[in-house]
């Protein structure tokens, strides 16, 4: 049982067992067991009302726990000083009985929302079910490739970026690494979140919400997706197959940029430099500026040099596209 219940139980127990006393003296103990009845329902009602408000409160970051702690302390306090003084004045017997509760829940409502809101919870961290736009989770693969902070720059990216804690703890971990290339990518990680919270025009949400009953990062970032209703950005391709098996949709960073690149079609020409040698015995490759490969028959003699160049194929797979072509003329 968590502390936030155990807490709640103990003040469930307390203002069960006020009411129920308090009821007793006004009715000079001739009602015991509807007092003890009504002690136990709200006992319970508490309880129920204590359950719920753990998963709420799940969702929310420290910060505002703490003040939600402190405001529904201050709440028991309130009551439990209204309670005593109207016993030593002698207006208890002069309230209904049920004045006390009504007074209990309605303090301890006032308590947790004066506290959130105090504790920078007036709102949930992340609102995403309520925005317009769906909010977007970010993976490790996805911070660290880093065009996530170019395409939110130039306002592709709607709604709040939601970045999990433990994907900052991977990020931190590989920042520490001992291998210089992996050392190299988690500070550029690391860059690349600290510049999408400078960016004006977006929301991001660092989130504490951790699923201790889940091992597996990848499985909880779909959780996580899956419980503020956002999209997960990732350019893994192993995690976009989980996460659309589980109806999450995926924003894949490659697929994106692979949709963005100008359509050649067979038969067009250009000029491009040979890079170095195919895997047949006449080839020679070269790359466009975005990175796609093009394979050129008899271009093995041109290693080294930018030659005229007729497509002649183009496929599509999995992680891009391949380009086959042949020599052209060397006076276009």
């Amino acid at each position: 049982m968590s502390p936030l219940r155990i807490i709640f139980s103990i003040i469930s127990a307390i203002a069960g067992f006020w009411i129920t006393l308090t009821n007793l003296k006004a009715a000079g103990n001739l009602i015991l067991p509807y007092s003890v009845g009504m002690g136990i329902f709200c006992g319970l009602a508490t309880f129920f009302f204590v359950y719920y408000s753990e998963k709420l409160f799940s969702d929310l970051s420290a910060k505002a726990l703490v003040g939600a702690t402190v405001g529904t302390g201050a709440a028991l306090l309130f009551f439990l000083t209204f309670a005593y003084f109207s016993e030593i004045i002698g207006l208890s017997a002069r309230y209904p009985f049920y004045t006390y509760p009504i007074v209990f829940l309605s303090v301890l409502c006032l308590g947790i929302a004066v506290g959130l809101k105090k504790g920078g919870g007036g709102e949930s961290p992340v609102n995403s079910k309520n925005d317009f736009f769906h909010s977007k989770v970010l993976d490790t693969s996805a911070i660290i490739d880093g065009r996530i902070s170019d395409i939110s720059k130039v306002g592709f990216i709607e709604g709040s970026i939601i970045v999990p804690q433990f994907v900052i703890r991977e990020l931190q971990g590989i920042a520490d690494s001992n291998d210089n290339l992996k050392k190299v990518r988690g500070r550029r990680g690391l860059e690349v979140l600290k510049n999408l919270q400078e960016q004006k025009d977006i929301r991001v949400k660092i989130v504490d919400k951790d699923f201790s009953n889940i091992r597996e990062v990848d499985l909880k970032l779909v959780r996580l997706a899956k419980e503020f209703s956002a999209h997960l950005v990732t350019n893994d391709f192993n995690l976009t197959k989980v996460a659309n098996l589980q109806g999450v949709r995926v924003l894949n960073v490659n697929q994106l940029a692979n949709s963005l690149r100008p359509v050649i079609l067979p038969g067009e020409s250009m000029k491009i430099k040979v890079s170095k040698a195919g895997k047949d015995e006449r080839q020679g490759v070269g790359y466009l500026d975005d990175g796609t490969m093009v394979v050129i028959d008899n271009g093995k003699k041109h290693i080294s040099e930018f030659i005229n160049i007729i497509i002649t194929s183009v496929i599509q797979t999995p992680t891009g596209r391949m380009i086959f072509s042949k020599v052209g003329d060397p006076n276009d």
